[in-house]
Order: structure tokens, then sequence, then C-alpha cells
């Protein structure tokens, strides 16, 4: 199959052997990227921490001063690619998912990349997955612009590589299917799921590779206990719930109140409060995944775990509130590891050695401060069983997860962060019904290319083939200075009969090849008639037409 006719195949919203392949390619383009994201913080860490991510092999001016030099790097990076602001992220591809087909721009990414690197190599309390995702996007709608493949492809492409990035970052490929899904699609379409499942496939295969089979959280072992530990996780998620809603309401206060500063001086004052902090309590540097080792070698001091718990939530507050590169995910996963393992302490009064569940509360507080602070509760679910490794966790996973979800919205009003920062920053992620159906259909796959072409034709030839041919599509080109104008020639029907049938032209607005039926609705809803004339490279080269009629069918046969 030539390009066109990959093309034309994508155009249609239909699982095919061409939009599997593109996914496994998609995917393998994310995860590369994402792979050498993650060598390049590795790389820039082994310089100077005997392991990764921990920060308390560093001496402690060490510890001060390079969070400081991380914001004066990023800043440098920003001022040599012209970058006055920081929109990316999680929240920021949402929207340009939703709106954009996923299209990210190369600036924004780049700046993704190193600003990521830096910000994780040099002890922010931020997490790799906001990169993951930007980048992983990213990666994979290049691939589909580059070919000129259809909007609607590239949307997919789009979540293909979030689902890859977030498999190569994490080592979960079907958390990274369902957080696709449920946080940044927000829809289940087997056409799209197909592919998104084996770009995550890819994601997994290729970090497995290069990385080995292990995760940030194999040290949490799921351990078996008694019935009637059911009844204590219910309050578990009820106070998880409220960590939620505290966190995402103070993240959103610290957004607010540095706003009026600019980027430099928000950078910077994030590196001196890192740095402060990390000086006295370096366990609460990093992406978060740090916590886990100090939760397992320290389960029963409640003082290191308190402590180093409200240091990584002012940490993460601090970072992402001022506009450090990074994601929330890894930091919340940390403080929902050393949430659970705190909420366990209590039990101490009924069991004599409570060391043996750690990994369990651990791994459950992870899924409830997750669920509640993304309203992303069955992402989170799997992440628990997958990071796991055992499925019998899923109980005890619903048991926190439901009311800390249930807790944070109904009890506290809590909003998903993501939606609360897209509210902020003014940018739109829901679309009508109508556009979000259209969205999902290329224009090559209803447009008609049987029509007839006649250029600065008079109008006998043309009344002669449509009596003749009263069901083809005629277009009129006529050469004007301003350059091409095309018209769809109709008989006039509003006339009376006795009228020898003269000719109505209605000029045709012109959409690209890659647009999608949204675009061809967009311009025809007003006059709800007419014609768009579809174009391959230029509007001079027209390849087909759409009419109104077509389009109005298209819709009536989604509402049947």
């Amino acid at each position: 199959m030539n390009l066109q006719g990959l093309r034309q195949e994508l155009a249609h919203p239909r699982t095919s052997v061409q939009l599997c392949l593109l996914g496994i390619v998609g995917g393998v383009c994310a995860a590369t990227v994402i792979i050498l994201f993650r060598l390049t913080i590795e790389l820039l860490q082994g310089l100077y921490l005997q392991q990764g991510d921990n920060f308390t092999t560093m001496d402690a001016v060490d510890r001060f001063i390079l969070p400081i030099i991380g914001a004066v790097l990023i800043l440098l990076f920003a001022f040599i690619t012209g970058f006055k602001h920081y929109r990316m992220g999680i929240p920021y591809v949402i929207h340009r998912v939703k709106h954009r087909y996923g299209h990210i721009p190369l600036r924004t990414s780049i700046n993704q990349f190193f600003g990521g690197v830096i910000a994780l190599a040099s002890g922010f309390s931020v997490g790799r997955e906001g990169p993951s995702v930007h980048l992983g996007a990213a990666g994979s709608s290049f691939l589909g612009q580059w070919l000129k493949l259809p909007y609607n492809s590239i949307r997919i492409l789009a979540g293909c590589g979030i689902a890859a990035g977030i498999s190569a970052s994490f080592n979960t490929p079907f958390a990274a299917v369902i957080f696709v899904m449920e946080v940044v699609l927000r829809e289940y379409k087997i056409h799209i799921f197909i592919p998104v499942m084996l770009a995550a496939a890819c994601g997994s295969v290729l970090t497995r590779l290069v990385f080995g089979d292990g995760s940030e959280l194999a040290l949490l072992n799921f351990g078996q206990f008694s019935n009637w530990f059911y009844l204590y996780l219910i309050p578990v998620g009820i106070l998880l719930g409220a960590m939620a809603t505290l966190f995402n309401n103070q993240l959103m206060n610290m957004i607010r109140w540095f706003r009026p500063l600019n980027m430099a001086s928000r950078l910077l004052l994030a590196g001196l409060l890192t740095g402060m902090v990390g000086y006295l309590l370096p366990q609460a540097m990093g992406s978060g995944m740090s916590s886990i080792q100090f939760v397992v070698s320290s389960p029963d001091n409640l003082l290191l775990l308190f402590a180093i718990l409200a240091a990584k939530f002012l940490l993460t507050l601090i970072a992402l509130g001022l506009g450090v590169p990074g994601g929330v995910i890894g930091p919340v996963i940390g403080m929902g590891v050393l949430s659970g393992a705190i909420m366990l302490l209590p039990l101490g009064w009924f069991v004599e050695d409570t060391s043996a569940y750690t990994g369990t509360f651990a791994l459950l507080g992870m899924a409830g401060l997750l669920s509640a602070v993304l309203h992303a509760p069955l992402a989170a679910l799997s992440a628990a069983m997958e990071l796991s490794l055992s499925p019998e966790i899923i109980l005890p996973a619903m048991l926190v997860i439901v009311p800390a979800y249930v807790t944070s919205t109904q009890l506290f009003k809590n909003r998903s962060i993501f939606i609360r920062q897209l509210d902020y920053q003014k940018l739109s992620y829901t679309t009508s019904s109508i556009r979000e159906h259209l969205q999902k259909t290329g224009v090559m796959a209803e447009a008609r290319q049987d029509f007839k072409l006649f250029h600065d034709s008079p109008e006998h030839p043309m009344l002669a083939h449509l009596q003749q041919h009263p069901t083809d599509l005629l277009v009129l080109a006529q050469d004007f200075e301003i350059g091409m104008q095309y018209s769809l020639v109709q008989f006039d029907v509003s006339l009376s009969p006795d009228q020898s049938h003269p000719l109505k032209y209605v000029v045709m607005e012109g959409a690209p090849a890659q647009a999608t039926l949204a675009e061809v609705y967009e311009i025809l809803q007003a006059g709800r008639d007419g014609a768009v004339y579809i174009y391959e490279d230029t509007p001079s080269d027209i390849i087909g037409v759409i009419t109104w009629n077509s389009l109005r069918a298209q819709l009536m046969k989604e509402q049947y």
C-alpha cells in the first residue's frame, strides 16, 4: 500500500492492520525518546550521586547549591530558545489532544526534555511522568505530521505515544493504557484501544531491554492480612481523600500567589527553597521514588516518616507551584507510599509485628492518594495491581480507592488537579458531542472523488451534463487574480418547475486532506447547505468534495 492509500485507510474510524502498525511505530518512537530522557537523567545523577535519586549521599552544602544551579540552567536554556513561560506537561497535552489533535509544538518539546532532565537531576520534587507524557505525545505525533496523516489518526498516535511514554517510564503497560483512556482521551473506543495497547506493550518491552524487568516499587511486597483489616481500610481511604484535597487546593493556591512573579524569579525561588529543605532533610528531594527506600529501611520510625512526608508535601508544592518543569504523579506516589506506611502504625496496638504489612499499606496509600489527586480510580487500581505483581491487592485497593475518591469529590468538592490547572490557564479540554464524533473521521473517508471538474466553462455543457446525470457532482473552477475559486454546480430547485432548470453556483471553502469532518462541519453549519472541497497540498489542488447532505447523513447514522 502506498502512502496515499495509507492516509485513505486511516481516515476511517475503524480497527485496521495499518492503524495497529502505526501504533507500534508510534510507540517505538515515543519509547525511544523516553529511554533517552531517562538515560540522560541517570548519566547526570551518576556524576554526583552514589545511587539514583538518593540525595542523602551528597554533602549538605552541595544539596543546597544543586537546585539553585538547576534553576539557573533551566532559565538559561529557556532564554536560549526564547521560551518565556512554561506551558507543558499533562494538562497541556490534554488540551492539545482535545483541540489540536495531539499536535505538540517542537519548541515546547525541546524545553520539556532539557528542562525535565535538569529538574529531575537537580533534586526538585517533580515526577518524570509529566515530561514522559509530553515527550511521548510529541515523539509519536511528529511522525504523523511528517507523513501528513489524517488528523484523526494523529490524535490516536498522540494517545499511543502517551501510553508508550508512561509504560517506558514506569514499566506499567496496563496502567498506561488505562491512564490514556481515563485521563487524557476520556473515552473507550475499540479502534483507539487496540493501537494504544500495542504502543504501551512496545514501551514496556523497550524499557525492559534497557533497564531490566524491575521497577522502583519492587521493594514493596504485598502481604496477606486478616479480614478484619478491611474495616480499617475505609478510614484510611477517607484520610487519603482529605489529604488529596488539601494537596490540590494548596497547589492551586501556590500557582495563584506566585503568578505575578516572572519565570526567572519563580524558578530561582523554587531552587532556593528546595535547597534549604534539602539541606536539612535530603530524603524529601527527588521524584518521590526514593521515599520507598526509607519506608522499607525505617518502617517503624514514625517521626522520620512524618518529617519526610511533610517535607515532600512542601517541596512538591514549591516545585510545581513555581513552575519547575516536571510531573505530579511521581511525588504523589512517594507521598502515598509514606502516608500508607504511617497509617499502618496504629495497628501496632492490635498486632505484634506490623512490619510484614508495610509494603501492603504503602501500595494502598499510593493507590488511594493517586486516585483522589488525579481523579483516576481505575488507573490507580491498575497501577497498584501491576506494580505489586499481585491480583490479591485488588479488593483491599478498592476499599481504599473508593472512599478516597468519594471523600475527595463529594465531601470536599475536589476536582482532578489536571482539570483545575486547565481551568486556571483557560485551556479548553471539552468539546461538543457532535464535534467529538466528527473528529474521529478524516475527510478522505467521506469525500466524493468522482466529481466532474469544469474550468471557466459556459453554462450549457454543465446544464446538459446535469440533465443526463442528475446525481453527479459538478465543480466549476475559476481562476481569479486572488487565486482559484471552486463552486458547486446544482439545479436551482427553488425556482418554479416551468423554468428551464437554471443552475445555482455555490462557492465552496477548502479544507486540507488531513482535516476531519469536524472542520467541514464548522464551515457548513451556519448555512446548513453547500459543500466543501478537499485539497492535497495547495488549495488549487482539489481532490474531493463533501456536501452538507453527506455530512448530515453521517450525523444521522451516528444518532441511530
